[in-house]
């Protein structure tokens, strides 16, 4: 087995993996965070549930780029070299920062999300001490820049994605949410407004069968179908098209719907009755089944004089 398998070295594990959880940072406080990129606390030491809003807060800030005079200067090849603050201005502009604690420069989007792709010190601008080759410092910035899919490449496109919030899984969510709740009202008020049309008209809502392959499926259904050609935008959400298990035209909604209706007209006669005198009527008949069957009419003058029953 030792022949085709590779013991993993434990000494080669990055800094992130041996963090101590009992040791993470749990509390998020935005104006503790450091600036400067040559101080700050390591991605990896922040609680997993605080991450994304430390990030966040760096996004929105931006890039640590403190634009001096004059930079200090370092002895290289017998030569001074120091930082040149036009490098803020060029391509690299999105994520070069400047550390004036250590006079180096790092990179703010592999601060942020590198541990995501990669557990180990590839390049300067990954390690606490930075980059501060200044002689050579436009080469090192297109060899770190790398080409697509490397591992600046990644991080730099998962800056710009959490940046958007529009792009945001909760955004999603929520504009999925909005837009089943409002697929459900569409339903809701086209069943509603075909039982106030029965109702008005006091016609039956079904018949003895409803199913699919009748033509005739009662008049609730007939009307909806009816409702839904004539609006195709209502059309889109109610009854093939909406969920199975939230079409709104079972029995049992369409006499809640009555029920509904029932109140409401309710509420509307008593509130034309102001407290006056009404009178109620009542009566019975046997039906075809010989049962007896009572009916009560409210009879009363409303607000404008006129006998209402």
């Amino acid at each position: 087995m030792e022949k085709f398998l590779v013991k993993f070295n434990h000494s080669q594990a990055s800094s992130s993996r041996n963090v101590n959880p009992s040791s993470l940072i749990n509390d998020l406080n935005l104006d503790s965070l450091e600036a400067d990129p040559g101080k700050r606390v390591p991605i990896a030491h922040y609680n997993p549930q605080i991450k994304d809003e430390v990030r966040k807060h760096y996004i929105q800030k931006g890039p640590c780029q403190l634009k001096m005079d004059s930079y200090p200067p370092t002895e290289i090849g017998k030569r001074m070299r120091q930082f040149c603050k036009i490098w803020f201005e060029g391509p690299y502009s999105k994520w070069l920062e400047y550390s004036v604690e250590k006079d180096s420069v790092y990179c703010l989007c592999c601060y942020l999300f590198k541990d995501d792709f990669f557990h180990g010190s590839t390049s300067e601008f990954y390690t606490k001490t930075g980059f501060r080759s200044w002689n050579r410092a436009l080469e090192r910035f297109r060899k770190h820049v790398g080409d697509v899919n490397s591992i600046h490449d990644k991080c730099f496109n998962k800056m710009l994605d959490l940046s958007n919030h529009h792009q945001s899984i909760q955004v999603v969510i929520d504009k999925h949410s909005q837009k089943l709740k409002n697929e459900y009202r569409m339903r809701l008020e086209a069943s509603i407004d075909v039982s106030r049309l029965l109702l008005q008209y006091g016609l039956p809502f079904r018949g003895h069968d409803k199913s699919e392959s009748l033509i005739n499926q009662g008049f609730f259904l007939g009307f909806l179908r009816w409702h839904g050609d004539k609006h195709p935008d209502v059309g889109k959400v109610i009854l093939e098209n909406a969920p199975q298990n939230d079409t709104l035209t079972c029995p049992m909604i369409q006499k809640d719907i009555a029920n509904a209706c029932a109140k409401e007209t309710l509420k509307a006669i008593i509130g034309d009755l102001n407290g006056d005198y009404f009178g109620i009527l009542v009566d019975e008949s046997k039906d075809i089944s010989h049962k007896k069957q009572m009916a009560l009419v409210l009879r009363f003058v409303n607000k404008n004089g006129e006998v209402v029953e």
